[in-house]
Parts: C-alpha cells; structure tokens; sequence
C-alpha cells in the first residue's frame, strides 16, 4: 500500500482553466439511455410509496390529475432547460453550463444565481435527508417481518431507526468518494433496474389486494376528514408529495453534461426527458391508483407498510431491499454535483491550500489505485453525517416529502426555466407567448406556496404531537 502525491500546483494559479477542468474532468461518453438511468434512479425513488397516500387525500379524479399535471410542467421546463446547456446556439454554441446553477448565472446574472444556488443546495440536501428517512423505514419493516415470521418478539428498539440511518450513513461516506457523477453510470443502472422491480412489486401486491378485497376501494372526494380545514390541509400536504415526485430539474444540466457528442446534447436530452418521465408517470399512475384502491380510506403513508401482515412477506422483504438499493443510488446522483461545487469553490478560493489542492494514489494489494483527496474526505463526511443527524431529528416522512417538493416545484421547475428562456429568446412583454408563459409562473407560484404552508403545518403538528 502506498501514497503517491498527485500536485495540481501548475493549474490552480489559473481559475479559469481550473473552472473548466473541475466541470469537464473527463471525456462525455454518455447517451441516452445513461441519461434515463440518471433520471428514472432520481426520480422514481421515495416519493412513489406516498403517492397512494395522496391519491387518497385527494380522491379518484383529482389525484390521477395532479399527476399527469405535474408530470406535464416537468417536461415542458425540461424541454426549456435541455435548450440552456449550450449558448449562444443551443446545438452548437461554445459555451457550456455544466450545472444548473450556472445555467442561471450565465443568463440571469449573479443575484439570481445567488438565490438559485440557495434553492438548489436545500432542494439536493433535503432529498438526502428524506433518502436517510426512507431508507430506515424499509430496513426496519424487514426486521419487523423477520421477527413477525420467526416468532420473536416484534417490539422495535426507539432507537433501532437511528441505528439503520448509521448504517446508510456509512455506506454513502464510502460511495461519496467517488470523484463525480461521471463515474457513478454503473450505480444508476443498478438503482433504475431496482426502482423498476419494487414499482413492479408494489402494484402486484395492491391488484392482489384488490383482487382478495373483491372489489376497488376509494371515492371521488376522497378520505372523508372531521372538518373542511383538516380536508384542506391534507390536500395541500399531497399535492406537495405529488411535486416531490418529479425532482430532476436541479440535476439536469449534469447529467447533460455527461453526454457524448454527436447528436447535440439537446436532442438526446430530450429524448431522455419524453422516456423518462413517460415511465415515471406510468408506475406512479399505477401504483398510487392500484394502492388507493387496495386500501382506501386506511391507504398508509408509505405504501409497502401496509402489507406486513401479506402471506407474501418474502416478496414485500425483497421490495424493501430493492427500495435501499436505489435509496443507496439516489443519494449520490443527487449529492455528487453538490459535492463539486463545493469542491470547486474551495479550490478557487484556496488556490495555495494544499489540504484542497493535493491529491494522493492509494495502492491497496488487489484493488486498482484509486485517488485521495482530504478536501473531498472530510468534505463528503461531514456532509453525510449531517444528513442522517437531522434526519433522526425530523423522521416525518410524509411532511418531509411534501416540503421538499413545495419549496423546489416553483422556482426550480417553473420560475428559473422562464426566465431564462425569455431572457434568451428576447420575448416581447404582453405577446401570447409572454402571457402564457408568465401565467404558468403565477400558478406554479400560487400551488407551491399553497403546499409549502400546508406541510409546514404538517410537520409541526407532527412534532408538537
């Protein structure tokens, strides 16, 4: 074993060139079927189980709706934002915006760059969080259904949630040093194949359900509540999850990024986008619907709970596994352009650190060489430990989901993908094409604060209980 130093002294005194090898570290060998792993392991993920949940706050009409609604802005903002990747010329401009972040600084400028930055930050560290969450529920249903079936006493340790996020948390501090999101293709195929089998599974088990129950539960308002004010709660706390569902916006531009040339990027990425979503939505309309009408009004808030007592607990164990797999997947295309740019800021700013700057070969008997960077082990650490600390705090998982889809909806979604694309296409103020697009921004403004305050509401009712 051994240690060999691997000094970056020549480059840093340049932060432009530095910039673009940060971004660009590697050659773009991506296509689109990477990019569909990249988004169907980022989207299909914890959101999925809560979408029975929300379907039945918010009946048979409205729910199916609210889907296909959001999966419908998602893919039109997709579409702006694919456009964004490369200026002046989307196809063939010199420039590239290897981050969403600087998507936003390139066109709109440094205030709102400042102000994305913030968003996209909270957005990327709250899904750790509420992967940490998800990740703890799954492996404590297995153990309950261990002990169930093997006679033990099924009574659950207060601490035994906290013991499992330790163990997730683990395992991202090993993954998370792994350079970038380029070298991470083989984790998102894994996950992707994973998100399919449990989706898959989920709706098997809620058709064989229904099919047990004799009949499909559920009405068009609803889950019945004491008072319009606890309906209407509720209802802002789903459609929140139901945003959750489709949280690919602030990872786009990297996973662009990482595709090969030609066709232009664009293109591919839009195909990705069609593909991508048109999967998601399908099992989320499959599984929230076959999940509603399994359980009706008693619908739990995550879907795979309510099938501990299923004579198929073997199949509901293995879906849990599959869901932690992904979980594990997830976490890190989410984390890792995070990581970078925190990462490149230290660098640019640290030019003469060598704590930042240097980067050593770690030889192990049998093991390729693989790189050392302390910035990028302390860094990563601590990141990851602060993620499962204040998930141990807030273990809500609903209400955790809903904000972090009411806060990134709007203005990852809708607000910053207008912008832009007015500001790039010179769109004359009160034309219909300006109309209908500002008009989209006042009701995804409107939608997500409506949400936002309802799960806040949530979460504090929940910790106050």
């Amino acid at each position: 074993m051994g240690l060999e130093s691997c000094d970056s002294a020549d480059n840093i005194n340049n932060p432009l060139l530095l910039n673009q090898i940060q971004s660009h570290p590697i050659k773009r060998t991506g296509t689109v079927w990477t990019a569909v792993a990249h988004i169907v392991t980022g989207v299909i993920g914890s959101g999925v189980l809560s979408l029975p949940w929300s379907i039945a706050q918010l009946g048979w009409i409205v729910g199916p709706f609210s889907i296909l609604l959001i999966a419908s802005s998602t893919l039109y903002s997709a579409f702006l934002l694919c456009n964004t990747y490369r200026s002046p010329n989307p196809e063939y401009g010199p420039h590239r915006s290897a981050s969403y972040l600087d998507v936003v600084n390139f066109n709109l400028g440094v205030g709102n760059g400042r102000l994305c930055g913030l968003l996209v930050n909270i957005c990327i560290y709250g899904f750790g969080i509420a992967f940490v969450i998800t990740t703890s529920i799954s492996l404590r249903a297995i153990q309950n259904s261990f002990s169930r079936h093997n006679k033990e006493n099924e009574t659950v340790s207060e601490f035994a949630d906290a013991y499992y996020m330790l163990i997730f948390g683990i395992v991202q501090i090993v993954l998370s040093q792994i350079p970038n999101l380029h070298n991470i293709n083989w984790l998102s195929v894994v996950a992707a194949i994973t998100s399919f089998a449990y989706c898959f599974i989920g709706m098997g088990l809620s058709i064989m359900q229904i099919m047990e129950n004799g009949y499909a539960k559920g009405s068009i308002d609803g889950i019945s509540t004491s008072s319009g004010t606890q309906k209407l709660w509720l209802v802002s706390q789903a459609l929140g999850d139901v945003s959750f569902s489709y949280p690919f916006s602030t990872i786009m531009m990297e996973i662009q990024d990482t595709l090969k040339t030609p066709p232009p990027e664009n293109q591919t990425m839009k195909k990705a986008s069609v593909i991508s979503v048109s999967i998601t939505t399908f099992f989320y309309l499959c599984c929230g619907c076959a999940g509603y009408a399994a359980f009706g009004d008693n619908t739990p808030g995550n879907l795979l709970t309510g099938f501990g007592s299923s004579k198929y607990y073997w199949l509901v164990d293995f879906t849990h596994v599959c869901i932690v797999v992904h979980l594990v997947g997830s976490y890190q295309v989410y984390s890792q352009p995070l990581f970078g740019n925190a990462e490149n800021w230290f660098r640019l700013n640290y030019s003469d650190s060598e704590f930042v700057n240097h980067t050593y070969t770690l030889k192990l008997p049998l093991l390729p060489a693989f790189e050392l960077s302390f910035l990028r082990l302390s860094l990563r650490t601590a990141y990851v430990v602060s993620t499962v600390v204040i998930a141990m705090i807030f273990p809500y998982f609903n209400q955790i989901l809903g904000v972090l889809g009411s806060i990134s909806f709007w203005p990852l979604t809708i607000y910053f993908p207008v912008e832009i694309y007015l500001s790039r296409s010179n769109t004359d103020a009160w034309t219909a094409k300006w109309i209908m697009l500002q008009t989209f921004n006042i009701v995804g403004f409107v939608f997500g604060l409506f949400t936002l305050v309802g799960c806040i509401r949530g979460i504090v009712t929940e910790k106050i209980g």
